[in-house]
C-alpha cells in the first residue's frame, strides 16, 4: 500500500512538472517582440541584425525590473552580448562578432548619434566591406593595417592598427563633412565660450561661457558688447552701435524671427533669456546671403541643441528678475524646452533697481516733474517685465527634423504723480506698454548625406504704447506704433564635393507699421499704415580647402521690392587663407539694404524713453538705406597668444535725420543723408594656464554727410573716436573671477553760440548753435567686476552664487548733453545724462 502511495506521488509530480514547463514554454514569444516592448516601455532603441536574434524565444522579463536587470536577464537567456552606447542605444552582437579572426561594430553619426549605412569599412591593404541598415559590420582582422572609414558627406576617420590589437567589438563616430566649412579660428576669444570662425562670425556658447568683467550671467547683448567695434555710447542694449551705426541698423533673429524689442528696463537688461539659447553667432561684415533687412550687423541666436540631451531644470533669481527653466523628452526624439523670465521690481525694490531706474528716468518728463515738487509731491510708480520662450523639436524618422519656437516679450510702465503748485493740485498719470511676440514653424529633411532643405514659417508682431493723462488739464495724449512682420523662407543645401557646397533658397517678407498720435484736447487724430512686400532669391558658394588652407564663401541675394518695383544685387564675400600654420588672413565684404528702420518725431515721446518708432521706406522722402562695407584682417596664434588687426570700411547711404537722434539745430529736420566710417580694431589676448588677460583698441572716423545743409560733413553722433579695454579673467575648477575696465573718448555735442535765446520769432523763440557737433563730451571711464562659485549636493544638484559691481569707483561719467529752453526761467538750459553708478548684483541659481 506503502509502495502505491509512493508511486502516485511521483505520478502527480511529474504530470505537475511537465504542466508547469508547459507553462513556461507557453508563456515563451519572440526575442524581437521583447525588445520592441523593452523600448516602448523605457524610451531607447536597440540596434541589432535580425539573423541573429530571430532563433530566440524566451519569456519575457518582468515588467516592474529596471531597464539594466531587464538586460542581464536577456544577456543569460540568450548568451547574446548587449552593449549600451549612450544610454539611448543598446546595439546586440553574437557570440561569433567577438571572434578573435573577426572584427564588427557599429558606425554613427556624430551630429546625432544615429546608425549609419553604406560606410566603406576598408583595410588600408584592400580587403573591406560596408555597414548594413543598423550601422553594422563585420570584417576579419588582418595584421599591421589601419582600417579606413569613409562615406560621402562624412569625414574619412582613420583608426591605427594599434588600437586594433585588443579590440574585437567597436563603437565608431564620424563627421559631417559640411561641419567643417566654418572652422575655428580660436576656442577662447576674450573668455570660453566664445570663438571666431574662418567666415569673420563670432559664435558665443551662453551656457559654457566664461566670466567677463560685470556680468554674472550670460546676459547675450552685454556679451556682444565685449567684441571689439561693438558699443553703446549711452550703456543701453537697445542702442547698440556696431562700426557707427544705428541699434536698429542690426539684425536681430531668434530661431528665424526678427526680434524688434531686444531690452528688458528700456535698454539696461537684454531682453532674450540666456537659459535657453545655444548659440549666438555675431557678424559685424561678410555675413551670409541668406540674411536681409540690416544695413549694420547680424545677430543670429539659435536654441537649436546639436544633441538629444536629458531632462534638465534650472532655476535663478538676482537683484531684478527670477527666472525658470526646463526641458523635457517627450518621445524617444522629441522634447518639449521652456524658459521664462520675470522682474521682482514690483514686490521689492533692490539697490541695483533703483540705480537702474535712476538711469533710465533721468531727464525724461517723470522725472521732470518732480522739478516743480514742493513738500507734498509724490510718485507711485510701478515697472514690470517678463519673457517667456518656448521651443518643441521632433525628429521624424532619420530624415526629419520639425521644430516649433514661440517667444513673448513684455514691458510695462505705470507711473501716477501729483503735486501742489499754488494750492492747486496737479496730477499725471503715465502708463507705458512694450511688446514683441514671435513664432517659428521649422522643417528640416535630409534628402541623402549630399542634400538637405530647410522651411521656415515665422512671424513677428511689436508693439508699444504710451498714455499720458494730465488730470488736471483734462487732456488724454496717446500714441502707439505697431509692426507685424510675416514671412517664408526656403533653404537648400547641396554637397557637391568634400570641398564645394552650393546652397540656393528664396525668401519671402511682408512688412507692415501702424503709427498712430492721438489728442483729445485739442483734438487731434493720424494714423498712418504701410507695407512692404519683398522677395528674394539667394545663391551661395563655399569653398573649404584643408591642404591649401582656404576658405571661400561668395554669395548673391537678389531682393525685389514690389511695391516699388525695383531690384537690388546684394553680393557677400568671405575669404580666409591660412598663410602659415599660426597666422591667418582674412577678406570681408558685402552689400545690403533694409526698408524698415526707426526714427524719432519728437524728443519727449515716450516720456523720453522709448521715443523711436519703426517706419518704412517709401523710396522718396524716406529712402531705402544701402550698405557697403569691407575689411581686412590678419590673425596670429601661438604659445596661447592671440593676435588679431582688423581695418574696415563702411558706408550707409538713405539714412534720415530723425533716425539718429539729433538734439540740436536738426532735431526737427527731415533730411537725408548717409555716415561713412573709417576704422582699425586690434586685440592681443594671453592665455596662461587658468588666467586670460586681454587689450582691446578701436579708433574709427566716423562722419556725417548731408549735402542739402551748410555745413554738410561733421562727425557722426555715435562716433566715439578711441575706444580702449581691458580685462583679467581667472577661472579654475568652481571659482571664476573677472576684473576689467573700459575707456573712451566723449561722444559729439552741440553747444549753443550763445546763452541768450533767438526770439526773431515771437511765437517760436530757439537756440542758435555752432555747427553740429562741433564739441565732445568728457571720456568716460568704469571698472567693473564680476565672481562666481559653483558646487555639487551628493544628489548632482548644482548650486551656483553670483556677484557683480558695476562702475566700482562710482565714477559719474557723462554719456549725453543737450540744450533747451526753460519756460519758466525764460533761459537756456544745459541738461546732462549720466551712465550708471556704483550698481551691485547678486544671484543664485540651481540646476538638477
Amino acid at each position: 500500500m506503502f509502495f502505491i502511495k509512493r508511486i502516485y506521488v511521483l505520478f502527480f509530480c511529474f504530470v505537475f512538472a511537465l504542466s508547469i514547463t508547459a507553462q513556461d514554454r507557453s508563456k515563451a514569444i519572440a526575442l524581437k517582440d521583447i525588445l520592441q516592448s523593452i523600448e516602448k516601455q523605457h524610451h531607447i532603441y536597440f540596434n541589432y541584425i535580425d539573423n541573429e536574434i530571430v532563433v530566440f524565444k524566451i519569456v519575457p522579463p518582468k515588467k516592474s525590473l529596471s531597464l539594466n536587470k531587464k538586460i542581464d536577464y536577456l544577456q543569460k537567456k540568450t548568451n547574446l552580448f548587449f552593449e549600451n552606447i549612450d544610454n539611448k542605444s543598446i546595439t546586440i552582437f553574437s557570440n561569433n562578432a567577438l571572434d578573435t579572426k573577426n572584427i564588427c561594430g557599429y558606425v554613427f553619426s556624430k551630429e546625432d548619434n544615429s546608425p549609419l549605412e553604406n560606410v566603406n569599412i576598408k583595410f588600408e591593404n584592400g580587403v573591406g566591406t560596408s555597414t548594413n541598415k543598423k550601422g553594422y559590420f563585420e570584417l576579419k582582422k588582418e595584421n599591421s593595417t589601419d582600417l579606413l572609414v569613409s562615406c560621402i558627406g562624412f569625414t574619412t576617420k582613420k583608426i591605427a592598427v594599434s588600437d586594433l590589437q585588443n579590440k574585437n567589438f567597436l563603437k565608431i563616430y564620424i563627421e559631417v563633412e559640411v561641419s567643417k566649412l566654418n572652422n575655428i579660428i580660436t576656442n577662447h576669444f576674450l573668455t570660453s565660450g566664445i570663438s571666431k570662425k574662418e567666415g569673420g562670425t563670432f559664435e558665443i556658447k551662453p551656457k559654457n561661457i566664461g566670466m567677463l568683467p560685470g556680468l554674472i550671467e550670460s546676459d547675450v547683448l552685454q556679451t556682444m558688447l565685449q567684441i571689439p567695434g561693438i558699443y553703446s555710447t549711452d550703456e543701453s542694449i537697445s542702442s547698440i552701435n556696431v562700426r557707427g551705426g544705428t541699434h536698429d541698423q542690426n539684425l536681430f533673429l531668434w530661431n528665424g524671427i526678427k526680434i524688434y524689442q531686444t531690452g528688458h528696463f528700456f535698454g539696461l537688461i537684454s531682453a532674450f533669456n540666456p537659459n535657453l539659447a545655444h548659440t549666438i553667432s555675431i557678424t559685424k561684415n561678410g555675413s551670409s546671403a541668406f540674411f536681409g533687412e540690416g544695413v549694420s550687423s547680424v545677430i543670429d541666436i539659435s536654441s537649436n541643441p546639436n544633441k538629444f540631451e536629458k531632462n534638465s531644470f534650472s532655476a535663478g533669481i538676482n537683484m531684478i528678475n527670477a527666472d525658470i527653466y526646463s526641458k523635457f523628452n517627450i518621445t524617444k526624439k522629441g522634447f518639449l524646452e521652456i524658459a521664462a523670465r520675470r522682474s521682482i521690481t514690483d514686490l521689492v525694490k533692490t539697490p541695483t533697481y533703483k540705480e537702474y531706474y535712476n538711469k533710465a528716468f533721468q531727464n525724461t518728463s517723470i522725472t521732470n516733474f518732480s522739478n516743480n515738487q514742493n513738500i507734498d509731491y509724490s510718485s507711485d510708480e510701478k515697472f514690470n517685465f517678463y519673457d517667456i520662450t518656448a521651443k518643441y523639436s521632433q525628429k521624424i524618422g532619420r530624415k526629419d527634423h520639425l521644430i516649433l519656437d514661440f517667444i513673448t516679450i513684455n514691458d510695462q510702465l505705470k507711473v501716477f504723480q501729483t503735486t501742489r503748485i499754488n494750492t492747486i493740485i496737479q496730477s499725471e498719470n503715465n502708463i507705458l506698454y512694450q511688446k514683441n511676440y514671435g513664432g517659428n514653424l521649422s522643417w528640416k529633411r535630409n534628402w541623402n548625406a549630399k542634400n538637405s532643405s530647410n522651411f521656415n514659417v515665422y512671424t513677428s508682431s511689436y508693439e508699444l504704447n504710451a498714455e499720458k493723462n494730465k488730470i488736471l488739464d483734462n487732456q488724454t495724449v496717446r500714441q502707439e506704433n505697431k509692426v507685424l512682420d510675416n514671412g517664408f523662407k526656403f533653404e537648400n543645401s547641396h554637397t557637391i564635393t568634400s570641398k564645394f557646397t552650393f546652397n540656393n533658397g528664396y525668401q519671402l517678407n511682408e512688412i507692415g507699421t501702424i503709427n498712430l498720435d492721438e489728442v483729445n484736447s485739442p483734438i487731434f487724430y493720424r494714423r498712418i499704415k504701410e507695407v512692404l512686400r519683398t522677395h528674394a532669391l539667394i545663391v551661395e558658394g563655399k569653398y573649404n580647402d584643408t591642404l591649401s588652407k582656404i576658405y571661400f564663401n561668395t554669395g548673391l541675394r537678389l531682393n525685389y521690392i514690389e511695391q516699388f518695383k525695383k531690384l537690388l544685387f546684394e553680393p557677400r564675400l568671405q575669404f580666409n587663407y591660412a598663410i602659415t600654420k599660426h597666422f591667418n588672413l582674412e577678406v570681408l565684404g558685402e552689400f545690403k539694404s533694409q526698408n524698415c528702420y526707426q526714427v524719432i518725431d519728437l524728443q519727449k515721446d515716450y516720456f523720453g524713453i522709448e521715443k523711436r518708432r519703426w517706419i518704412l521706406a517709401n523710396n522718396t522722402t524716406i529712402p531705402i538705406q544701402k550698405s557697403k562695407q569691407a575689411s581686412i584682417s590678419l590673425f596670429y596664434i601661438q604659445n596661447n597668444w592671440l593676435f588679431t588687426l582688423e581695418n574696415f570700411y563702411k558706408k550707409v547711404t538713405g539714412i534720415n535725420s530723425s533716425s539718429q537722434g539729433f538734439q540740436n539745430q536738426l532735431e526737427f529736420l527731415k533730411i537725408n543723408g548717409d555716415y561713412e566710417v573709417l576704422g582699425i580694431e586690434i586685440l592681443v589676448q594671453k592665455k596662461i594656464n587658468h588666467f586670460i588677460t586681454w587689450l582691446s583698441y578701436t579708433y574709427n572716423n566716423n562722419n556725417y554727410h548731408f549735402p542739402n545743409l551748410d555745413q554738410p560733413v561733421f562727425p557722426n553722433n555715435f562716433k566715439l573716436d578711441q575706444i580702449i579695454s581691458w580685462a583679467g579673467i581667472y577661472e579654475r575648477k568652481n571659482v571664476k573671477i573677472a576684473l576689467g575696465s573700459k575707456w573712451y573718448s566723449g561722444k559729439p555735442k552741440t553747444t549753443p553760440m550763445s546763452s541768450a535765446i533767438n526770439y526773431s520769432n515771437s511765437s517760436n523763440p530757439k537756440i542758435d548753435y555752432n555747427i553740429p557737433n562741433n564739441k565732445v563730451l568728457d571720456d568716460f571711464f568704469q571698472v567693473n567686476f564680476s565672481t562666481t562659485y559653483k558646487w555639487k549636493s551628493l544628489n548632482e544638484i548644482q548650486y551656483k552664487l553670483g556677484f557683480s559691481v558695476l562702475n566700482i569707483f562710482n565714477r559719474k561719467n557723462e554719456i549725453n548733453e543737450y540744450y533747451r529752453i526753460n519756460a519758466i526761467t525764460n533761459s537756456i538750459e544745459d541738461v546732462k545724462t549720466f551712465s550708471l553708478r556704483r550698481t551691485p548684483n547678486l544671484s543664485f541659481r540651481i540646476t538638477y
